[in-house]
């Protein structure tokens, strides 16, 4: 195991200290396609709820999604997405605690999206949709998630996989890094995602969560989200072959969650968090006695 760089996050309202333990990132899609919770929480009240209840369960950060990117989504006009995000940012200004990350490939929706009151920004496509979000980011002094997708979300599950998977992503990455620094973001302020399920193969998928202690040589935190993904639901597939659907993979998540702490992950992308901060209290853990 690689033992996790202790690193200061710096954010507008507080500092957050990524290594001493793994962080929560709770997911909330208020979508209406959510590959996940099929538009459970496209309402505001629901929505505010649910954020407000992942912060008692233990999140640390909220990631708050307002444009599906499951495999085959076509996205939505800037316009849309503001329409669905804006509102809860708006609900939850003073009543969450916790810092919102907003998931978003558009500088447009990002610039009023810091200024509602989001504190990190995180790209699905690692700048490759719109490379001026790298500049919103830096404007605003805003951390960065640069995550790794081969292809798009209407393409990723088509193109031909890489042969290399790790090698993939760690190029991938590296073209992310070059935009984001050339725009000013400060390498301190840049965390990576190898973007699990995003243009890898069931095998791929697997075989990056063996290997995270090889991308973390790169010198930058991670972020990893396996939470309900195909992948797992295909392993956990039932005895007639069709795959465990979403709110049945739990623990196979949990699985991945600790492999993924025992990886030298800093933070792990949820959609249930309560769970996973139990696992990830173990995992944890079970790597100081591992790093030592």
């Amino acid at each position: 195991m690689l033992q996790r760089k202790k690193i200061r996050l710096k954010l507008r309202s507080c500092e957050l200290v990524l290594g001493a333990r793994t962080l929560i990132m709770g997911v909330l899609n208020v979508t209406p396609d959510s590959f996940s919770d099929g538009g459970k929480y496209f309402s505001v009240k629901k929505a505010v709820a649910a954020a407000l209840e992942m912060q008692r369960a233990g999140a640390d950060i909220l990631d708050i999604g307002a444009e599906s990117t499951r495999p085959g989504s076509s996205g939505i006009s800037a316009a849309e997405e503001l329409a669905r995000l804006l509102p809860m940012l708006e609900a939850l200004r003073g009543r969450l605690k916790i810092p919102i990350s907003v998931d978003t490939r558009k500088a447009t929706v990002a610039e009023i999206a810091v200024g509602a009151g989001a504190e990190i920004l995180n790209d699905v496509s690692g700048l490759r949709h719109d490379a001026r979000l790298a500049e919103v980011a830096a404007r605003h002094r805003a951390p960065l998630i640069l995550m790794h997708m081969r292809g798009t979300p209407e393409t990723m599950q088509k193109l031909p996989f890489a042969k290399d998977a790790v090698r993939d992503v760690t190029s991938g990455w590296r073209a992310s890094i070059a935009i984001a620094r050339r725009a000013g973001v400060a390498k301190s302020q840049i965390i990576l995602d190898p973007g699990i399920g995003f243009g890898k193969s069931f095998e791929q998928n697997y075989e990056l969560l063996a290997k995270l202690a090889v991308l973390a040589k790169l010198g930058y935190p991670l972020v990893v989200g396996t939470s309900r993904k195909g992948f797992i639901g295909k392993t956990l597939e039932s005895k007639t072959g069709k795959a465990a659907p979403p709110e049945e993979r739990v623990w196979g998540t949990a699985a991945t969650v600790t492999a993924s702490i025992l990886g030298g992950v800093h933070i792990v992308r949820v959609h249930d968090v309560a769970e996973m901060a139990q696992v990830s209290r173990v995992a944890d853990e079970i790597a100081k006695v591992k790093s030592r």
